[in-house]
């Protein structure tokens, strides 16, 4: 990775919140990283810390649970440090919450810190433009522990290919549930084994079927695009910004 070196000389401080598996993956990287410096980690025995005793950084990476979003909030509040989220199953009313820390400190959220998935939902959406009268279903496949459904990613994908909410989702079907109608998209969660992640739009049209898929054969790749994030993030403005943002613009 390239090094993200302050303007004053310093490496970047990062401090990690969450020290569970993707926690510790990022805490590695980060330790790997010459333009970085491991300020300190939280995880779910120490969360409390992050009233006040978890030290300042310039950017803290946040992969714990959406229960300790109030103390997420009370450390960027009180530090000003900017935020890369990466926390899923926030409601509506959270995710309001996450953007409105943008008047303290630059602030990213996403579901998804893959390249991958982030050029994934920006051929679907060119896709769903091109094959309007296709129908269109979301599969995601994940490992046996993972505890919210669908995943975020899955979330991402049906925004990028129904933008302007004129179609209906449909999780799952069951019973007798009659035809398909043409303006419902189907989602539909897989659950075994270790999988890390397999993301497909596929596009149903008369006689033929195109799918765009992606696999994630590590939860490293996530972990990857965080830091890459935070690096970008922490010479930015006070805002809320989006993977693509950040990335490729």
């Amino acid at each position: 990775m390239a090094s993200e070196i302050l303007e004053n000389g310093r490496p970047a401080s990062v401090f990690v919140i969450g020290d569970g598996r993707m926690g510790t993956i990022i805490r590695e990287l980060v330790e790997a990283d010459e333009g970085l410096t491991l300020a300190g980690i939280v995880g779910i025995d120490t969360k409390d810390d992050l009233r006040e005793a978890a030290p300042a950084a310039d950017v803290a990476i946040d992969f714990s649970h959406k229960d300790m979003l109030p103390l997420v909030e009370a450390y960027i509040r009180r530090t000003g440090a900017a935020l890369v989220s990466g926390v899923t199953g926030y409601s509506d009313e959270e995710l309001a919450r996450v953007r409105a820390l943008a008047d303290r400190a630059p602030v990213i959220h996403s579901a998804n810190y893959s390249l991958g998935v982030a050029v994934l939902r920006r051929l679907s959406a060119l896709a769903a433009q091109a094959l309007a009268e296709f129908d269109i279903e979301i599969t995601e496949t994940h490992h046996n522990q993972k505890a919210d459904a669908p995943s975020g990613t899955a979330k991402l994908l049906l925004d990028a290919v129904n933008p302007d909410g004129a179609y209906e989702p449909v999780y799952g079907r069951v019973g007798m549930c009659g035809k398909r109608d043409s303006r419902e998209i189907g989602v539909h969660a897989l659950r075994g084994g270790t999988v890390a992640g397999t993301h497909t739009v596929h596009f149903f049209g008369s006689d033929e079927e195109v799918e765009l898929t992606h696999r994630a054969t590590s939860r490293r790749i996530f972990a990857t695009g965080a830091v890459a994030a935070a690096k970008k993030l922490v010479a930015a403005d006070p805002g809320f910004y989006t993977f693509d943002e950040l990335m490729f613009e």
